[in-house]
């Protein structure tokens, strides 16, 4: 079945609609040009899963860590557009919608459910982020106490939610953000060129552990359940389609080519860069293997601290959708959608105050929300809509994409239970103690770094 110049089909008027929930008769004249759509898309990509991506290098093997992060870029790519087609296929224009058509209720109320986990965590581990990395920023101005209260990690959560992301997240049209996005991108890209500085300068300091170089580890489906949460965007993509300006799937397929190529490319660097290094060391939190003294990385804390803080916004939308659509039909009057919002953000924000370890929440939200909604469910979606034959190389990668996802998913979560990193949050490496160490300076004795290295406790390199 061509696609080709096919409009967005009009779903029936009882089905669920995205549009209905996140833009209110009067304002449903709020579209985006492509460019904007991509800018969203990137945006809800490069979130907090990112800062993940070289850990999920150490887990998987350097070699092989790149090898998969290509592969579920590429499989993020083929889903997306596949989503739209389904949509297409069954006339529908929401996520929900097209799974309730295809599976009923049991399937709606499953998809309801993983597409409402994986923002709302998300938004969890965005405040633990800003709450991190903002109380770091600070703690480095003159004078400041590092113990006062007003910049450690709690006031911070509390201060960038009733200013930021509270005002941010009562928008109901998507498209709006897409400013928003723009300036989180251009944040990203200046973190990226920070990290790549400091693989130059940092790098020949460290010494590499012995494994830094091995093709495959036995966690490469830890890895990939980090790369799934680092790239997924599904949960929104409907959202993003839906404010183009006469939607396609054609040109919908653009955004997502041009969406997923930036993101790669940014996503690889990122990975590639913090692993270099610190090989062996790399944590959850790739801010946590710098010095607190290193203020060019204080100056990337911040830039991080401010990208969640604007990508917040976006998942809180896909939140509320979904409350909107079981609960209340689609719609959801001012009040409701006042109310709603306060709700979602107040209990995130109390999550995120009693939790301070990043990285699990990274790999169980990949296993367990990510993978489903990566791998699972638009393949099967589109296995049970589309009358294509066996031989459709869209079928072909459909099939193959079930049982993986399913073993990413067991497995992923298996592994993430028995097999947990370790979080040392707050905690300095052994390398920012050493005498007379400067990031600037680079003759500083390489021998010194290796007496240290010899002496740290053997769990740091597992």
């Amino acid at each position: 079945m061509g696609y080709q110049g096919q409009q967005r089909s009009v779903p029936p008027q009882g089905d669920l609609d995205d549009q209905e929930t996140l833009v209110s008769e009067q304002e449903n004249k709020g579209k985006s040009c492509q460019s904007a759509a991509v800018f969203n898309v990137v945006n809800s990509i490069i979130g907090s899963g990112i800062i993940g991506l070289p850990y999920s290098m150490k887990q998987a093997g350097f070699p092989l860590g790149i090898l998969l992060l290509f592969w579920v870029s590429y499989i993020t790519d083929f889903s997306l557009v596949l989503l739209i087609k389904g949509g297409a296929l069954s006339g529908t224009d929401t996520y929900q919608s097209l799974v309730n058509r295809t599976f009923g209720f049991t399937g709606y109320l499953l998809l309801s459910i993983l597409q409402f986990l994986y923002p709302f965590i998300a938004m969890i581990s965005y405040n633990i982020i800003a709450g991190d990395t903002l109380s770091k920023v600070f703690q480095r101005i003159p004078g400041v106490d590092p113990e006062n209260l007003f910049i450690g990690r709690h006031f911070i959560i509390v201060l960038s939610t009733i200013s930021c992301t509270l005002p941010l997240s009562l928008y109901r049209d998507i498209a709006k953000l897409g400013k928003i996005s723009f300036i989180s991108t251009i944040l990203t890209t200046l973190i990226l060129g920070i990290v790549i500085t400091r693989v130059v300068s940092l790098s020949p300091l460290i010494p590499k552990t012995e494994d830094a170089w091995v093709f495959a580890k036995p966690n490469a489906i830890q890895a990939v359940g980090v790369m799934s949460f680092a790239l997924i965007c599904h949960h929104n993509c409907f959202l993003v389609y839906g404010s183009l300006e006469e939607p396609t799937v054609p040109k919908w397929s653009r955004v997502v080519h041009m969406s997923i190529l930036v993101s790669v490319l940014i996503c690889v660097l990122f990975a590639t860069c913090g692993y270099l290094t610190f090989t062996g060391f790399t944590q959850g939190d790739l801010f946590e293997n710098y010095c607190r003294s290193d203020d060019l990385v204080t100056f990337g804390r911040f830039c991080y601290g401010i990208t969640v803080i604007l990508t917040y916004p976006i998942e809180c939308l896909v939140t509320r959708e979904v409350i909107a659509n079981v609960f209340f039909g689609g719609n959801l009057s001012s009040v409701f959608h006042i109310v709603i919002t306060l709700v979602i953000i107040t209990v995130a924000t109390l999550v995120s105050l009693l939790i301070d370890c990043l990285g699990i929440v990274l790999e169980l939200n990949g296993a367990l929300c990510a993978a489903p909604l990566i791998f699972i469910i638009p393949s099967a979606c589109y296995l049970k809509l589309s009358e294509e034959p066996r031989t459709h190389l869209d079928k072909i990668m459909s099939c193959v994409l079930l049982p993986v996802g399913a073993v990413v998913m067991v497995f992923g979560f298996v592994m993430a239970i028995t097999n947990p990193q370790d979080c040392t949050h707050g905690q300095e490496m052994f390398y920012c103690f050493t005498d007379n160490f400067s990031l600037t300076n680079t003759s500083d004795s390489y021998f010194q770094l290796t007496t240290q290295y010899s002496i740290v406790n053997a769990s740091i390199l597992q």
